[in-house]
C-alpha cells in the first residue's frame, strides 16, 4: 500500500522500504542528518499509515474505558491521552492515542501494522448506542517536530501553537473537502511539536505547506532513532501480546483503581506478586560495536537470557544503545551484559531510562 504522499517521497529523494505492508521513506538525505534537523530545527514525517477510529456516542466514554488501560473520565474535552488496548491475559494488542474531541465523541490514532486486528477486536466487544467507524483510508497525517516546530506551526496557522503538550483542537471543514483535519500537540520524538491529520486528498497541500514553513523530510530512520533515544515502546517489537504494559515500563498508563477493563485482572496479579517474570531495560553498549538491531542475543556471565527488542547507534550521544525484556535478577542498573553481534559479544550495561536526558 501506498500513502497519498508516494509521489511526494520520491521526488524529494526518498529511498522507499516496506513497513507494516506499506511503501515508506527509510530517509532522504540521511538518517544522521534528518534525526539532526529534528533534534535541532524540525523535521516533518509522512505517518499516513496510521489509523484513524472515530467513537461517538451515548457512552462512548464508559465503552472505551472498559477496554483502554488509561483513564478517559479524567481527560477533558480537548485533550488527549496515551493509552492501551489488552488481550484477555494482560498482553498488549496496540498503543494509541485518543483525542477527546467532545463529551462523547473520540479520535483514535492506531499503528498502521495493527489497523484490521484493533478494528476487528473493537468490534467484537461493541456497545449499545455507540458507533464505532475506521475511517483509516478517509485521512492522512503529519508529524511536525523539533524545537523549531512553534514557528512552522506558526507560518502555517497564523496563530501560536498551544503550549500545553497533548491538546487536540479541530479545524473547520474546508471548500476542498467535507472532512476536517486536526492538530494536535502529540509526538513520538522527545521533541517539541505537533501532528496534522488532514484529509487524504489535502496530503500533497498539507505536505508542501510543511516544508514551505521551514520543516525538513524526514524518513522511518530517523523516526526509529529518535523515538528509542527516548525509549518510547515500538510496537511489534518493545510491546507484544506476549508482554504486560507493566512489564514494559508503562504502568503509569494503566489506572488500576479504575473499574475493570479488559485485561486488568492480568495486571493486577502481576502488581500483586510484586516481582514481574520481565522487564523492559534499556541498555548501553560500553564497546565500540557494530550498530545494534532488534533480535540480537543478550548473555549475562556468558549464558544467553534474551534477546533485544530495538537497538541503533545513537546520533545524539554516539553509541549503542538497546532495549531488551530482562528477568529481574539482571534488572539493576549497573548491571553488565553482552550482545552478541555477528558473532562477537559486545559489553553493555543496564542504564535508567530515557537514553537522553531532555530538559
Amino acid at each position: 500500500m501506498r500513502t497519498p504522499l508516494h509521489d511526494q517521497h520520491l521526488a524529494a529523494g526518498g529511498r522507499i522500504v516496506e513497513f507494516a505492508g506499506w511503501e515508506m521513506p527509510v530517509q532522504y538525505t540521511g538518517i544522521l542528518q534528518e534525526h539532526k534537523a529534528v533534534r535541532e530545527s524540525c523535521g516533518v514525517f509522512d505517518i499516513s499509515h496510521m489509523g484513524e477510529f472515530f467513537v461517538e456516542g451515548p457512552g462512548a466514554t464508559a465503552w472505551l474505558d472498559s477496554l483502554l488501560t488509561n483513564n478517559l473520565t479524567s481527560v477533558p474535552v480537548g485533550q488527549a491521552q496515551y493509552s492501551l488496548l489488552l488481550n484477555e491475559r494482560g498482553g498488549v494488542i496496540d498503543d494509541l492515542i485518543a483525542y477527546r474531541l467532545a463529551e462523547e465523541k473520540y479520535l483514535l490514532i492506531v499503528n498502521a501494522a495493527k489497523i484490521d486486528e484493533d478494528a476487528a477486536w473493537l468490534k467484537k466487544h461493541a456497545a449499545p448506542g455507540v458507533t464505532f467507524t475506521d475511517r483509516s483510508s478517509e485521512f492522512a497525517a503529519l508529524a511536525i517536530q523539533g524545537p523549531k516546530a512553534a514557528e512552522v506551526f506558526k507560518k502555517l496557522f497564523h496563530r501560536p501553537m498551544p503550549a500545553e503538550r497533548n491538546r487536540v483542537h479541530e479545524m473547520p471543514v474546508g471548500q476542498a473537502s467535507r472532512l476536517p483535519s486536526f492538530t494536535a500537540t502529540t509526538g513520538y520524538t522527545g521533541e517539541n511539536g505537533f501532528e496534522w491529520i488532514v484529509p487524504a486528498s489535502e496530503a500533497t497541500a498539507a505536505w508542501q505547506a510543511a516544508l514551505a514553513a521551514g520543516a525538513t523530510p524526514c524518513g522511518l530512520g530517523a523516526r526509529d532513532t529518535l523515538r528509542l533515544e527516548m525509549c518510547y515502546p515500538l510496537n511489534g517489537s518493545d510491546l507484544s501480546p506476549d508482554r504486560t504494559p507493566l512489564e514494559a515500563g508503562l504502568g503509569f498508563f494503566c489506572d488500576l483503581k479504575k473499574p475493570a477493563f479488559l485485561g486488568r485482572d492480568a495486571l493486577l496479579a502481576q502488581k500483586q506478586h510484586s516481582i514481574l517474570p520481565h522487564k523492559l531495560c534499556a541498555l548501553r553498549v560500553t564497546d565500540k560495536s557494530p550498530p545494534i538491531r532488534s533480535h540480537y542475543r543478550v548473555f549475562v556471565n556468558g549464558e544467553p537470557v534474551t534477546e533485544t527488542t530495538s537497538g541503533a547507534l545513537s546520533p545524539s550521544l554516539g553509541y549503542g544503545i538497546a532495549l531488551a525484556y530482562l528477568p529481574p535478577a539482571y534488572c539493576d542498573l549497573g548491571q553488565e551484559v553482552q550482545i552478541e553481534v555477528r558473532d562477537r559479544r559486545f559489553r553493555a550495561e543496564v542504564v535508567k531510562k530515557p537514553f537522553l536526558k531532555k530538559p
